[in-house]
């Protein structure tokens, strides 16, 4: 089941580099090693958690805003939040996060221009609604589906 939160990452604050931004998904799978040397699996969660590695870089005063944002608004970390994050899904839907640890810096990188890094955890691994993975040549056909659909069916 979802979680929900109205806490959300502040809207003057710069979004996650691309740089060094990795993601790594819970395991849904329970495996059991046999004696055969063979091995039996199964899923056992349709929900897992993510992980993303990201920073960013602040100002002197965003540096100062996010710092006091961190400790004051989600407990040094401790609380979940809503954030834009890229994913293939694009940037719909903030994601539900919230920070694994203490942050990182921040480091200088400029005159007044500081990085900082961090872990988040991500609620649920962001992936398409529905059983779409049944029937993936439509998934991998959806550019030229939109530019079909929008030549033969202009708006009306």
């Amino acid at each position: 089941m979802p979680i929900t939160t109205t806490k959300s990452w502040p809207a003057g604050l710069p979004c996650v580099l691309r740089e060094g931004h990795s993601t790594q998904h819970g395991s849904p799978l329970v495996r059991t090693s046999m004696a055969s040397g063979r091995a039996r699996q199964r899923r056992a969660f349709t929900s897992v958690p993510s992980v993303k590695k990201v920073s960013w870089i602040f100002s002197g005063p965003q540096c100062l805003a996010f710092e006091a944002w961190f400790r004051d608004t989600i407990s040094d970390g401790a609380e979940w939040f809503n954030m834009d994050l890229r994913t293939p899904l694009g940037i719909s839907t903030p994601l539900v996060c919230r920070f694994t640890d203490m942050y990182e810096g921040p480091d200088i990188e400029a005159v007044d221009s500081w990085r900082v890094s961090a872990v988040l955890e991500v609620w649920t691994r962001p992936i398409i609604d529905g059983d779409w993975g049944l029937l993936p040549d439509f998934l991998l056909g959806v550019d030229i589906f939109d530019v079909a659909m929008n030549r033969e069916w202009p708006a009306s």
